[in-house]
C-alpha cells in the first residue's frame, strides 16, 4: 500500500487540480504540520501525570513531548504559574504523514459508535481540529499500563485559503467527515 505522502503526489494533487481549476501543481494546498496536544487536569496535584502523558504522547507520535506551563495563576484551580499542565508534540514531514495514515485508517475506526468526523471543525483558513476522549485507540498504548484515560486534541493545519479546499484536501486523505 502505498503511503499517504506518495497518494498525495499521485492522486491527490490531479484531482485537486482538476476539482479547484488550479493552474500549477505547486499551487494545491498541501499539508504543513499536525500538533497533537493533552492537557493534564490532575498535574495541580500530582507533578509525575505530566510526565506519564509526555511519555505516552511520545510513544504514540514518535517524537518527542515538550511539557506546556501555566501562564497565570488560577486560585480557584489551584494553579500556579509555572506549573507543568500538558504536553504538546508538533509533526512535520514523514512523522506528520505516518501518524495521519495510523490515526485515519486504525484509530478512528476502533472508536465506539463512530460515525464520521465533524465537518465544521475548520477554523476559516482551511486548517482542522478535533478531539479524542481517550488514548487507547491507538496501537502503542498498551491498556494494562494505563494509569488514567486521558484525550487529546489534533490540530491538521494545512496551506488551504479556505475551509472547502482543506476539507476537499482532507476527505481526498481518507479522512472519513460525518454526512450532514
Amino acid at each position: 500500500m502505498a503511503t499517504l505522502n506518495e497518494r498525495y503526489y499521485k492522486e491527490i494533487v490531479p484531482k485537486m487540480t482538476e476539482l479547484f481549476g488550479y493552474r500549477n501543481p505547486m499551487e494545491v494546498p498541501r499539508l504543513r504540520k499536525v500538533v497533537v496536544s493533552c492537557g493534564v487536569k490532575d498535574a495541580v496535584t500530582d507533578q509525575k501525570a505530566v510526565n506519564v502523558a509526555a511519555d505516552e504522547l511520545t510513544l504514540i507520535t514518535g517524537q518527542r513531548a515538550g511539557t506546556r506551563k501555566a501562564k497565570k495563576s488560577i486560585a480557584n484551580f489551584k494553579l500556579k504559574k509555572g506549573t507543568p499542565i500538558g504536553c504538546v508534540v508538533t509533526l512535520r514531514g514523514s512523522k506528520m504523514f505516518e501518524f495521519l495514515d495510523k490515526l485515519i485508517n486504525i484509530c478512528l475506526p476502533k472508536i465506539r459508535d463512530f460515525k464520521g468526523v465533524n465537518p465544521k471543525s475548520f477554523d476559516g483558513s482551511g486548517n482542522y481540529s478535533m478531539g479524542l476522549k481517550e488514548q487507547l485507540v491507538f496501537p502503542e498504548i498498551d491498556y494494562d499500563k494505563v494509569d488514567k484515560v486521558r484525550g487529546m486534541n489534533i490540530t491538521i493545519e494545512t496551506s488551504a485559503e479556505n475551509d472547502d479546499e482543506g476539507r476537499e484536501l482532507l476527505r481526498l486523505m481518507g479522512l472519513p467527515f460525518r454526512s450532514a
